[in-house]
């Protein structure tokens, strides 16, 4: 896809994942996510010529401007999205396939200090709710949505929805109909059981504090009793 083309497609992820957007020019002109994923652009082929200084000038610069950092190692694919963007961190060894969708406070990062594949490998149709963290070398699979806040820090297989610190899957869909197969939950179900038992102990609580304000009322009754 030519350069030119894929910037069209840019803006188009943008009027598709952002009812906001109410033009293309909006988003050319307003959109931090856009202006960074063109800068990263330029960065990323001076980093491919190994014009590596250069490369982090502008991802720095693009930074300062957006709010959004990329390393200018990382390999993003087309229709690539971020919305609101402040304090997205995206790391050098990143891959992104297409149609992927970020929200603000996401982090791709890494753990390791070796030179090697350190950061995540997104699939397509990705989503990745905000403040979301996905650490290391992991591969999150096609159309996988991750729920904002959530720590990920193993691979994650197709249509999964994951959520939690550290991330589970809770979920499969089908992309196809959106139909969701939910996972049993036993910590979820734990925590159910527990707020059921503190609800009976409240109710006995209560149930035993007005028998106890009843009682000396009585006793003082049968003593004024003739």
């Amino acid at each position: 896809m030519s350069v030119l083309r894929s910037i069209r497609r840019d803006i188009q992820a943008a009027q598709e994942r952002d009812p906001a957007a109410t033009s293309a020019l909006e988003i050319v002109l307003t959109y931090p996510g856009f202006h960074a994923r063109q800068l990263h652009r330029l960065a990323h082929s001076l980093h491919q010529r190994d014009l590596r200084v250069p490369a982090r000038i502008i991802s720095q610069f693009s930074r300062v401007l957006t709010g959004i950092e990329i390393h200018p190692g990382a390999e993003i694919g087309e229709g690539f999205f971020i919305d609101h963007g402040m304090g997205v961190v995206i790391g050098e060894t990143t891959q992104i396939g297409d149609n992927c969708h970020l929200f603000q406070g996401v982090t791709l990062g890494g753990t390791s200090t070796k030179r090697a594949k350190r950061h995540p490998t997104l699939g397509n149709n990705v989503v990745v709710g905000a403040g979301a963290k996905l650490i290391g070398a992991i591969n999150v699979g096609n159309n996988v949505r991750i729920g904002a806040g959530s720590v990920v820090v193993s691979n994650v297989p197709d249509n999964a929805t994951v959520v939690g610190v550290p991330g589970h899957v809770v979920a499969y869909h089908d992309p196809g109909d959106d139909t969701i197969l939910k996972l049993p939950d036993p910590e979820w179900d734990i925590i159910q059981r527990l707020e059921g038992q503190i609800q009976k102990l409240e109710k006995r609580i209560a149930e035993l504090e007005k028998r106890i304000r009843q009682e000396p009322a009585a006793s003082q009754r049968q003593e004024d009793a003739p």
